[in-house]
């Protein structure tokens, strides 16, 4: 990763091995680093997605962060990919709930949309944020 992303989403998980099998197997992640606590739980990982990334980590590890995520809901996080179908087809065989089908939009991206197994909603698409004309 050539340089790091000024923002990176951080999710708490209660099974954060399971979220990091999901989001590598499924969804085309690459762990960055991971570190675990000594009970085995996931005290914090970084997951990398071309020049993005996310931050995650186990629910109950008592830490300050982990406080105050307690009551939080899910999340959505949109993620670029080049090519919609091929992704979308991975994520699909390897099990993923699919919650909407690869689909050109109005804006000009095509997308799809994902559960991952603890109820955050994953947005895959070509629209690019931020690039002039993006599609």
């Amino acid at each position: 990763m050539p340089q790091s992303p000024n923002i990176c989403p951080t999710l708490v998980y209660a099974d954060a091995k399971a979220a990091v099998r999901q989001l590598t197997d499924a969804f085309g992640f690459t762990v960055h680093a991971m570190y675990e606590n000594e009970d085995g739980s996931v005290a914090h990982a970084e997951l990398v997605h071309g020049n993005g990334m996310v931050m995650l980590g186990s629910r109950g590890t008592g830490s300050e962060f982990d406080r105050l995520m307690r009551d939080a809901g899910p999340a959505g996080v949109f993620v670029h990919v080049d090519d919609v179908d091929a992704h979308h087809a991975r994520a699909a065989g390897q099990g993923a709930e699919i919650v909407t089908a690869p689909a050109d939009q109005d804006y000009g991206s095509r997308d799809y949309m994902a559960r991952d197994l603890e109820g955050n909603i994953w947005s895959f698409g070509t629209y690019a944020p931020g690039a002039a004309g993006s599609s």
